[in-house]
């Protein structure tokens, strides 16, 4: 069965760090592409950042640019999403996605496109 489960989450001080993981099973990270995703509290999902499946070439919403880092080990088959500087705008929960590789090396946000999904980790920035 394939499938996608993210660890790491938990509650961070303004200013902290944390690195999250999405661990996939059932499917190889040179076959799928791999997404971050996050919805806060009274909000939308939205796009973090992804990476794509052969090259891992990555990809990054505006809002995250600077602060967050995607990375993958592809001999443990996991994703990590690494988040420096946190802050209260932060707080969500973190769900990690896989489509897919057909032709094009590239990820990206269209969740539609996503085959695979987790529950999701929490994050809860305190000030």
């Amino acid at each position: 069965q394939s499938q996608v489960v993210e660890s790491g989450g938990g509650t961070v001080h303004t200013g902290g760090s944390l690195r999250l993981s999405c661990a996939a099973s059932g499917f190889g990270l040179k076959q799928y592409h791999i997404g971050w995703f996050r919805q806060g509290p009274g909000k939308g999902r939205e796009p973090v950042a992804c990476i794509s499946a052969i090259s891992g070439n990555r990809e990054y919403a505006d809002s995250v640019k600077g602060r967050f880092t995607i990375s993958r080990d592809v001999a443990k088959n996991t994703v990590y999403l690494e988040i420096n500087n946190v802050r209260p705008e932060d707080t969500a929960l973190y769900v990690c996605g896989a489509h897919r590789f057909v032709i094009a090396d590239s990820c990206v946000f269209h969740e539609t496109r996503y085959d695979y999904w987790g529950r999701g980790t929490q994050v809860t920035v305190s000030s």
